[in-house]
């Protein structure tokens, strides 16, 4: 059988429109943007860089609290939400907080999200999204369960999760996949694969040669991506959707990325388990530089133009953070009271409790 392995693993090629010097690869396969569409496109690139850079600034002054930096992942990140549709629904990992914001999530409440307060979690009327999910894979099952309410609804729309690398180990991986599968649910599979789950390499985890192989388990198509490459993957997503809502099934995405930060901020140090020479591999692959050659060949985009996008988003930041910090501080009463709708005795033993003490 080993011929038949290596036959399988051989036809998971990496799907690539832009090369390393912003140059089209793949003519073919080029998505049809318009100029202000793939201007947008960068804006939220150097949009999201920059929030990740203050963000992990603000993380380090103590006025955040968890944070998974993103830098390097924005290709993947935001080329996969640009192919999406407001009624489409993102069920995110904690790494996955770009997608949510550009899906309409107020920054100010991304903040609060990391500063652990429930309002974080509430995603504004009429935004189709669940709260990022702290448990490695288990959006996977959640989405399957979506994916397939939005196909039984006949909604001409798709379900679509995230996962890194690591998230391939996990059961909820497969258990969400087969079921979507099985029932030929309207879903989208994100594997991000930035080469480590924390610390452990991608090697160590499977002997697979591709975690997009692992779409065939499930029996749906699956497809190796440059994650470094914003049209790439944007390509790759919108074709999955038009797959979903024409009923033809869920699909599963692999994106070769690479995150240049931590995996959180939590004391994590890569320099325990990355080489400086890999830093400096992937760091020739930035997704921004990449897609600024492009833009600038075709004369789209300026410096003057990204040092616009740069204030602007150092601006918002700067409101969101002031807003989030002056925003009500959660209380143990509104803990207790968001759990349930009828709070048991036990419970209500407790909120009186504490109503005292916060009364005081």
């Amino acid at each position: 059988m080993k011929h038949v392995l290596e036959s399988v693993e051989s036809q998971f090629e990496m799907f690539q429109i832009l090369n390393e010097d912003g140059k089209i690869v793949n003519k073919d396969d080029m998505p049809d943007l318009s100029d202000d569409e793939l201007r947008e496109l960068m804006k939220r690139m150097v949009y999201t860089r920059v929030l990740d850079q203050r963000s992990i600034a603000l993380n380090r002054q103590g006025r955040l609290g968890f944070y998974a930096p993103t830098a390097g992942q924005e290709a993947s990140q935001l080329g996969s939400h640009f192919a999406l549709e407001k009624e489409d629904y993102i069920l995110p990992g904690y790494r996955d907080v770009p997608q949510l914001i550009w899906h309409g999530l107020p920054l100010y409440q991304a903040f609060l999200f990391s500063k652990g307060h429930f309002h974080g979690n509430q995603m504004p009327e009429g935004m189709n999204a669940l709260p990022p999910q702290i448990i490695i894979g288990a959006q996977y099952v959640q989405a399957a369960g979506v994916g397939l309410g939005l196909k039984m609804r006949g909604k001409k729309s798709v379900a679509i999760t995230y996962t890194g690398d690591g998230g391939t180990s996990q059961g909820d991986f497969y258990e969400g996949m087969n079921f979507a599968g099985a029932y030929g649910a309207n879903n989208i599979f994100i594997v991000q694969n930035n080469g480590f789950a924390i610390s452990v390499p991608r090697e160590k985890q499977t002997a697979a040669k591709t975690l997009a192989q692992k779409a065939i388990a499930a029996g749906i198509e699956g497809i190796q991506v440059d994650g470094m490459d914003v049209l790439a993957v944007y390509a790759a997503t919108k074709y999955a959707r038009e797959r979903a809502i024409a009923g033809e099934g869920p699909m599963l995405i692999e994106t070769m990325t690479y995150r240049y930060g931590p995996h959180t901020m939590s004391g994590d140090d890569p320099t325990r388990y990355r080489s400086q020479d890999l830093d400096s591999e992937w760091e020739k692959k930035d997704p921004l530089v990449r897609f600024r050659k492009f833009l600038e060949s075709k004369k789209l985009w300026t410096e003057e133009d990204e040092n616009q996008v740069i204030e602007q988003a150092k601006e918002d930041i700067k409101e969101a953070i002031k807003k989030a910090d002056q925003y009500p501080k959660q209380k143990v009463t509104d803990l207790i009271s968001n759990m349930f709708e009828t709070l048991p005795q036990n419970l209500q033993e407790q909120m009186e409790e504490y109503k005292a003490k916060e009364s005081k």
